[in-house]
């Protein structure tokens, strides 16, 4: 999984055959489809992964928020994470999620793990600012949660492009501005 991981993402989902994974992994083809039927099962455990490693790091911040946190402090821990996640990466080059889903024919099931991956973060930012116990929150917390989740997108697309972070610094802080306004 690492070796798939690893050229999926510096490559590409459709230009990484099954045979340089298993040569980068050291293991017989059959080693790999004893564990995955084919390469689009492959593909589906990758696009899960990524998605876990963003989950992971969001509890994390999340948790380490202190109690009575408010609405717009929880959100940002989603535009944290992402920053996180992509300076995790050792050659950024955007979304790992939304690179593969580009690459995959529209109605592939890849495609649709992607949008359920995506409308899960915006979930995340809608959770984040629904008000708890007597805090004042956003009039419109669905339309809020949106408009954050479009923000972190575009700017995740963005900083792909330039192999950069900035852009997402930039959305943090667009964002936080946004949040303090509402």
């Amino acid at each position: 999984m690492t070796a798939a991981a690893a050229r999926f993402y510096a490559q590409g989902v459709a230009s990484t055959g099954i045979d340089v994974i298993t040569a980068d992994a050291g293991v017989a083809k059959m080693s790999l489809y004893n564990n995955f039927a084919s390469k689009a099962e492959l593909v589906a455990a990758y696009l899960e992964q990524r998605q876990e490693e963003f989950l992971a790091l969001h509890r994390r911040r999340r948790e380490a928020l202190p109690t009575g946190a408010r609405p717009g402090e929880r959100a940002l821990t989603v535009f944290d994470a992402y920053v996180e996640h992509a300076e995790a990466a050792a050659e950024f080059r955007g979304c790992g999620l939304l690179n593969a889903a580009g690459e995959l024919a529209t109605g592939d099931p890849g495609r649709d793990a992607v949008a359920r991956h995506k409308a899960e973060v915006e979930d995340l930012l809608r959770d984040a600012l629904t008000p708890r116990d007597g805090e004042r929150g956003a009039d419109d917390v669905g339309g809020l949660a949106e408009h954050l989740s479009l923000l972190l997108e575009g700017a995740m697309a963005r900083a792909g492009l330039e192999g950069s972070t900035a852009r997402l610094h930039r959305a943090r802080r667009h964002a936080a501005i946004l949040l303090a306004a509402s």
